[in-house]
C-alpha cells in the first residue's frame, strides 16, 4: 500500500557551520510539521515497488542539494541532486527578511511585524513553488512540504 510521505528526516550537520537560537527554533518547526503532515512521492520506480513512507537526509555540496531517500528501515533508495542556482537570491532574500523579522519581533509595532511576516511569507511561497517545479518528475511534493523543505534549504546555508 503506498505511503507517500516523510517519516524522518535530518540535515547533515557538517554542513550548518553555525545558527542562533532563532533559527534553530525555526529548524525544529519545520521539521515538526513536515513530520506532522507531508506529501513525499518519488517518481522512480523503485525495487519491489517500494513506495513509502521515506527517511529522507539533505545536504550541501559544491552549490547542490543532495536528497538522499530511504526506505522506512534506513536501507537506501536514491540520491537526488538538484542545482541550487536558482534557490541562491530566495535564499538571501529569505535570511535579509527573517534577520528583520526577528528583530522586529524584539521591539517593532504589531503593524510593523505584519508586514515583515507578509513579505517573508511571499519570499517563502515564491521559494516553494520553485522547489515544487525543480522537483517535478522527479518527487511529487505538495505545496506545505515544499514550504518546509525549503526552510531547511536555508538551514543548510548558514554560514554565520
Amino acid at each position: 500500500m503506498a505511503d507517500p510521505r516523510i517519516i524522518a528526516v535530518e540535515l547533515d550537520e557538517k554542513t550548518i557551520i553555525w545558527r542562533n537560537a532563532d533559527v534553530e527554533q525555526e529548524r525544529r518547526i519545520a521539521i515538526f510539521d513536515l513530520l506532522e503532515e507531508n506529501y513525499f512521492a518519488p517518481v522512480r520506480a523503485y525495487p519491489d515497488a517500494y513506495d513509502g513512507p521515506y527517511r529522507v537526509r539533505l545536504r550541501v555540496e559544491e552549490g547542490r542539494l543532495a536528497i538522499e531517500i530511504a526506505r522506512e528501515d534506513g536501507e537506501p533508495l536514491e540520491t537526488l541532486v538538484l542545482s541550487l542556482t536558482r534557490f541562491r537570491r530566495s535564499i538571501k532574500d529569505y535570511f535579509g527578511i527573517c534577520d528583520s523579522y526577528f528583530q522586529a519581533v524584539r521591539q517593532a509595532s504589531p503593524a510593523q511585524i505584519e508586514t515583515i511576516d507578509m513579505a517573508r511569507r511571499g519570499i517563502h511561497n515564491d521559494a516553494a513553488d520553485l522547489l515544487v517545479e525543480r522537483l517535478d518528475g522527479k518527487i511529487g511534493l505538495d505545496f506545505d512540504t515544499a514550504r518546509r523543505l525549503f526552510t531547511l534549504i536555508c538551514v543548510l546555508h548558514i554560514k554565520g
